[in-house]
C-alpha cells in the first residue's frame, strides 16, 4: 500500500474514533440532586434531571452541571461603620440552594459571588443604622434583613437563601478593651449589690431571730408567772378549804360530850411542848404565874363560840 492509502486509512480511523467518542459522550448519567443544562447549537435546549439521558452528538452539549444540594458559602470579613462611627469587622456564612438551574446558569454570571456581595452590602447597611452596643444584640435582625434581601434577589437568580449567620463581630482593640472594662465594672457592681443585699438580709434575719427569741422568752416568763400565780392561788384555795374542813370538824367534835375537855387537854399539851422546845433553844419565855395549876389557866380557854368575854 502506498502512503496515500495509509493516510486515508488513518483519517477514516480517526473519524470513526471521534464518532464513537461523541456517541459515548452523548450518553449522560445524572446523579441525584444534580441538574445538567443542555445547549443545542449554542442555545438553551433543556435541563436533565437525575437518571439516564441521551443527547445528539455534535449538536448538544452540557456546559453547566448544577449541584442542587444546600451549600454553605463563606462571606469574607469586611469593615462596617456603626451608627456611632465605630468600625467593626464582620464575617458570616450563607446557606443557599439552587431551585431553578436555568436561572442560576443564565440569570447571573456567578450566583455564589453575587450572593456574597449582596450579603456584604446588606450587612453594612443594617449595621450603619445601629449603635455599637446594639450590633452585638441585634445579630438576628441583621441576619433576617440579609436573608430577606437575598431571597428577593434569589428569585431572579434561581436560588433560595435559607439563612445567613454572622460568625464574628470584631470591634477595634481599643474599643474591645473598653468594653471588657465596662463588663468587668458591671459585674463588680452586681457582685457588690448582691453582697450588700445578702448582708442586709442577714441582718434582718438576725434581728428577726433576736426579736422572736425575746418574744418567746417574755411569753415563757409570763406563762411561768401565770402558772406560779395559779399554783399559789390553788395552794391557798386548798389550804383554805382544808382549814375550813378542819375547823368544821373541830367544831363538830367540840359540840359532842367531853369534846371541849379533850380539846383543852390537847391545847395544853401543845402549849407545854412548845414551851419545852423554846426552853431547849435558850429562848426567853414569859410564864404565867399559876403555871403549876394547869387546870386554872385551862379554864381561861373559852371554846364556846357563843360566849362573850
Amino acid at each position: 500500500m502506498d502512503i496515500f492509502a495509509w493516510i486515508n486509512l488513518i483519517f477514516w480511523g480517526l473519524l470513526f474514533l471521534v464518532i464513537v467518542i461523541k456517541l459515548i459522550g452523548s450518553i449522560r448519567l445524572v446523579p441525584t440532586q444534580f441538574a445538567y443544562v443542555v445547549e443545542r447549537l449554542g442555545k438553551y435546549h433543556r435541563t436533565l434531571g437525575p437518571g439516564f439521558h441521551a443527547t445528539i452528538p455534535f449538536l448538544d452539549k452540557v456546559p453547566f452541571k448544577v449541584d442542587l444540594r444546600e451549600e454553605a458559602i463563606e462571606v469574607p470579613p469586611q469593615e462596617c461603620f456603626s451608627k456611632d462611627e465605630v468600625h467593626v469587622t464582620v464575617d458570616g456564612v450563607i446557606y443557599l440552594s439552587v431551585t431553578d438551574p436555568t436561572k442560576a446558569c443564565y440569570g447571573v454570571t456567578d450566583y455564589r459571588y453575587a450572593a456574597v456581595q449582596l450579603a456584604q452590602t446588606t450587612t453594612r447597611a443594617v449595621i450603619g443604622t445601629l449603635d455599637l452596643d446594639k450590633t452585638f444584640e441585634e445579630r438576628s435582625t441583621i441576619s433576617a434583613r440579609a436573608v430577606a434581601v437575598l431571597d428577593a434577589a434569589g428569585q431572579a437568580w434561581g436560588i433560595r437563601v435559607h439563612r445567613y449567620e454572622i460568625k464574628n463581630l470584631r470591634p477595634p482593640e481599643s474599643v474591645r478593651v473598653s468594653m471588657e472594662k465596662q463588663v468587668t465594672a458591671e459585674r463588680q457592681r452586681r457582685a457588690t449589690l448582691a453582697k450588700s443585699e445578702g448582708d442586709r438580709q442577714a441582718k434582718i434575719n438576725l434581728s428577726e431571730g433576736k426579736k422572736r427569741e425575746m418574744i418567746n422568752l417574755s411569753e415563757g416568763e409570763m406563762q411561768r408567772q401565770i402558772n406560779e400565780a395559779e399554783g399559789r392561788a390553788e395552794e391557798i384555795r386548798t389550804l383554805a378549804k382544808a382549814t375550813a374542813d378542819s375547823i368544821t370538824k373541830i367544831a363538830a367534835v367540840v359540840q359532842r360530850e367531853g369534846g371541849e375537855e379533850a380539846l383543852k387537854l390537847q391545847i395544853a399539851e401543845r402549849y407545854l411542848t412548845r414551851l419545852s422546845y423554846l426552853a431547849r433553844k435558850g429562848t426567853q419565855v414569859v410564864l404565867p404565874a399559876n403555871l403549876a395549876d394547869i387546870n386554872s389557866w385551862l379554864k381561861m380557854v373559852d371554846l364556846d363560840p357563843k360566849s362573850k368575854r
